[in-house]
């Protein structure tokens, strides 16, 4: 059972005070502002760059480090945790193939809607070259790197066999997500295939090691609303409102196609398979979903995700681990929308007409390079630079969209994070959850 302690907004709520997701929203708010007013008032200003690199950017690195730290520890132990209290290899194959079904369904509505947007707004028919010129100069050092980075990144027959670790401890300490994942699968099925005497103290200890991750997730999240403060104030101060303007419509095309899965499509589906009303239940996950935001990290999301699983939306433990656990990595929906946006975007830009079966190629390594995205910030642009070079568009014009990518990076870690918890919901059904009168 996760803690008391590893809910912070549960003290607090008894105690009357601010709740923690109010807390992050307010942290959030005041860091918009004020890095708003910073940008304009004193950009470039030697103090605006001397706080965001001494003091508000170690704070929020601080703070994804802190859980970053116990990422590991919680996937391993909450899915292998999530797989024995199945009970039964039939259990555990009629969630999986349900989970499996959603997140299909999930994704292939959301690849079609980023299809349609981007073909009906062309956003790269209407940037000023010579801005586009002076943005890819200024962000050639980091569009660089990310290229250095695709190229390392394996395809194909070896991205397959690269998600079957060869040496878990390895795999762990290269932060290789979806390899550690797998072990956890396979030594959560051994668990249930084995007698079951023989692995009870095992299973307690791994109970135990998730019940101490959880607990020390909590007093970190504490620091949930400075981090946030902290993140928001950054990425104004930097960029300020220019870089929106230049980039408007890419960023409204993005922004266009993650509202209509968020305020459309998922509500829809939770409806329709979960008996669930919109008003219930994006207010029992509102916590994840400002959290998602701010971090930009569905890893990092993770804790607060499992707690309103189990203490708001009322899901059984066993299917919202299991189901959580996968999807923060498995299930990409805004990272696909994004990825395939930004690739058609930057083709329209430069020329390169695709055709219609040209794109939806784009659109299925979009699902399936999502499948293997890190859970981090900015964790789809070595992606993105695969499938660029693939099409013919420069890779290094992945610059053009960096100034934009960490407020899109947010709002599409949100749509995940909220995919996955309506995923659920959804694998969870009618039969085992509170009826809602929203």
């Amino acid at each position: 059972r996760l803690t008391e302690r590893a809910r912070p907004d549960a003290a607090e709520e008894k105690a009357g005070r601010f709740p923690l997701h109010m807390q992050m929203l307010a942290g959030l708010v005041a860091g918009l502002l004020l890095g708003l007013a910073a940008n304009w008032a004193a950009e470039g200003a030697a103090w605006v760059g001397f706080i965001t690199t001494y003091v508000t950017g170690p704070i929020g690195q601080i703070f994804l480090r802190l859980l970053f730290m116990l990422v590991i520890p919680l996937l391993f132990a909450a899915l292998v945790t999530g797989v024995g209290e199945m009970g039964d290899l039939a259990s555990l194959r009629r969630v999986g193939i349900r989970t499996l079904f959603f997140t299909f369904l999930l994704s292939t509505i959301s690849v079609l809607i980023a299809l349609a947007l981007v073909n009906l707004i062309r956003p790269g028919d209407g940037v000023d070259p010579v801005v586009a010129r002076d943005m890819l100069a200024s962000a050639r050092e980091g569009a660089g790197a990310i290229v250095g980075q695709s190229r390392d990144t394996p395809s194909g027959v070896a991205s397959f066999l690269a998600i079957i670790p060869s040496n878990v401890f390895r795999a762990a300490a290269e932060d290789d997500i979806l390899a550690v994942m797998v072990f956890a699968l396979a030594f959560g099925i051994g668990m249930v295939v084995a007698e079951r005497e023989k692995v009870a103290t095992l299973a307690q200890a791994i109970e135990g090691m998730l019940e101490v991750t959880l607990t020390l997730i909590g007093f970190v999240i504490r620091l949930a609303p400075i981090a946030v403060f902290s993140f928001m104030f950054n990425l104004t101060a930097e960029f300020g409102a220019d870089v929106l303007v230049r980039l408007g419509a890419f960023v409204g095309t993005v922004i266009g196609a993650l509202a209509i899965q968020m305020l459309v499509i998922y509500p829809i589906c939770v409806w329709l398979f979960a008996g669930r009303g919109p008003v219930g239940f994006f207010r029992g996950v509102q916590a994840p979903m400002l959290m998602a935001f701010s971090t930009a990290s569905s890893n990092a999301t993770l804790p607060t995700a499992l707690s309103a699983a189990e203490h708001e939306l009322k899901l059984p433990r066993k299917i919202s681990r299991f189901v959580l656990t996968i999807g923060a990595t498995a299930n990409q929906n805004g990272t696909a929308m994004f990825e395939g946006v930004a690739v058609i975007f930057l083709a329209q830009f430069f020329g390169v007409e695709l055709t219609l079966a040209q794109q939806g190629s784009v659109m299925l390594v979009c699902i399936l390079g999502g499948i293997g995205t890190a859970g981090v910030p900015a964790g789809s642009l070595p992606v993105v630079a695969i499938i660029l070079a693939s099409v013919g568009v420069p890779p290094v014009a992945i610059g053009l969209i960096l100034g934009v990518d960490r407020l899109l990076d947010m709002c599409r870690t949100m749509l995940n994070v909220t995919g996955d918890l309506a995923i659920a919901a959804m694998v969870t059904g009618r039969g085992e959850q509170p009826a809602t009168a929203s």
